[in-house]
């Protein structure tokens, strides 16, 4: 049961987190060359940092069950 609930939460991390990006990164049309870099790096790979731990319960050992 934990992964179709991984699944649900990621997707709609993931969703927030496109939608978070795409506001700030639209505003960001201005500024300097070495901002955006950041920002992007940042959007693009800073998003793995909060769901690890989601990954890492989503992937835990279960103890079989007990009939």
């Amino acid at each position: 049961m934990r992964k179709p609930i991984a699944v649900l939460v990621m997707l709609a991390f993931m969703a927030l987190w496109i939608w978070g990006a795409g506001t700030v990164g639209s505003r960001l049309t201005e500024a300097p060359s070495w901002l955006q870099l950041g920002f992007y790096l940042v959007a693009g790979f800073g998003w793995i940092l909060p769901l690890r731990p989601l990954l890492k319960w989503m992937n835990a050992n279960q103890p079989p069950e007990e009939d």
